[in-house]
């Protein structure tokens, strides 16, 4: 298992994760990513913030860095976190906990860039996730409305979320 950043020629097998991952949510709940624009997650890729496990060859769960966060995190931004968005796994490899081992690397990723916090947010009516994160370590903090949803991706609109963390300190 190799955690790489994504390049440029990855971006329809990640558009293919995505789809597939809207078709799971819309399979399990009323609640759904709406589509992404490529522009958007090509700009991440070129940032080197979009990241992918390779496994046997293949691209097996794909996720977002981000450095920052105000919309969602507001005054908690100030702190020194990195931020993980967009976890997404491959239906052919579900079930091997890569939420986990994204976690144990992103505590290496953030000491290596001096953060203090592993930061994740979701739904905050989705208790699926909400065990999993909590079964990975981080402590719920609580819900929140983003205060301004036009900053964020159009499924942001009118939502509450959960906000999660992992203290490193």
């Amino acid at each position: 298992m190799e955690f790489l950043q994504s390049t440029l020629s990855d971006l329809e097998t990640i558009f293919q994760h995505y789809d597939a991952a809207i078709a799971l949510q819309k399979a399990v709940s009323d609640q759904h990513w709406l589509p992404f624009e490529p522009t958007l997650v090509a700009t991440e890729v070129q940032e080197g913030r979009q990241w992918k496990i390779m496994l046997d060859g293949k691209i097996a769960c794909v996720f977002l860095v981000a450095y920052a966060d105000p919309a969602i995190w507001g005054d908690r931004d100030a702190d020194p976190a990195i931020y993980l968005h967009r976890i997404v796994t491959n239906p052919a490899f579900r079930g091997q906990n890569f939420v986990q081992k994204i976690v144990d690397w992103a505590k290496v990723h953030a000491a290596q860039h001096d953060k203090k916090f592993i930061r994740l947010d979701t739904w905050s009516d989705n208790p699926k996730l909400k065990t999993l994160y909590l079964k990975c370590g981080f402590e719920f903090l609580g819900d929140v409305t983003p205060a301004n949803p036009k900053a964020l991706p159009s499924h942001y609109s009118a939502i509450t979320l959960g906000l999660y963390e992992i203290a490193l300190i």
